[in-house]
């Protein structure tokens, strides 16, 4: 039998065993909770978002956010409005999940940290706290995200990646002069196991190639080739 909080409000019947719900959750219609799911206080689970077994949601964290375009917007998004957590996931406080995002099993969300829509999230992975993982991104299974790291959009990380604190992903040569263009836009691929220091800046299109490592501090600007380190400004091989 679940257990739900009577200031819970729930308005889905797809509930698993042993499910908790905490005091003012709100599940809309749609949801689907699995096996062992712990919804704290004041999380919301938006229709047709199904939770694996096992997940825990922390207090405060908002599971299918709609994206919005305001006028200041030039692109309009573009969404399916569903959502998949796997089973054995942390979603942290007060973290935000958009629509059209699938997150794999047993990864860790971190605490105000977000990912837009159509992200894709391995699984085994870490998303530390206030990182920020944009539009069309992916991120393979078993891969480190740092604390308070920006992914920018239309890139693709391998797996069992390494990325460091404050590490910031670029996508838009123009810095913004022509807004968003599909054809132009292109954020950096970053290949299986390889490794990024903390504060480095990588500019848009750059490969950091498999196995390679980024050093602390370093701007990259030109793809890194498999297997080998750089660092610097511009970065540079050791």
């Amino acid at each position: 039998m679940p257990t739900i909080h009577s200031s819970a409000i729930v308005e889905t019947d797809s509930i698993g065993e042993g499910v908790t719900i905490g005091e003012f959750a709100l599940v809309r219609p749609g949801a689907v909770l699995g096996d062992g799911v712990t919804i704290h206080s004041h999380s919301i689970v938006e229709a047709n978002a199904e939770i694996g077994a096992g997940t825990e949601v922390l207090p405060g964290a908002l599971l299918g956010r709609r994206p919005r375009a305001v006028g200041a917007i030039s692109r309009e998004p573009t969404y399916r409005e569903q959502l998949r957590i796997g089973p054995g996931c942390s979603i942290g406080a007060h973290a935000i999940v958009y629509y059209d995002v699938e997150v794999g099993s047993e990864t860790l969300i971190g605490d105000t940290a977000a990912i837009r829509e159509t992200g894709r999230i391995g699984s085994g992975c870490v998303l530390g706290r206030c990182a920020v993982v944009s539009r069309e991104m992916e991120i393979g299974d078993g891969t480190f995200i740092g604390y308070a790291t920006s992914l920018a959009g239309k890139s693709t990380i391998g797996k069992n990646v390494f990325i460091a604190q404050h590490v910031v992903m670029t996508n838009d040569n123009t810095l913004g002069a022509h807004g968003w263009t599909e054809e132009v836009i292109a954020g950096p691929t970053i290949e299986d196991e390889a490794k990024i220091g903390a504060n480095v800046t990588l500019l848009p299109g750059v490969t950091i190639g498999r196995g390679a490592i980024v050093g602390a501090g370093s701007v990259v600007t030109r793809d890194v080739e498999p297997g080998i380190t750089v660092y610097g400004n511009p970065a540079r091989p050791a």
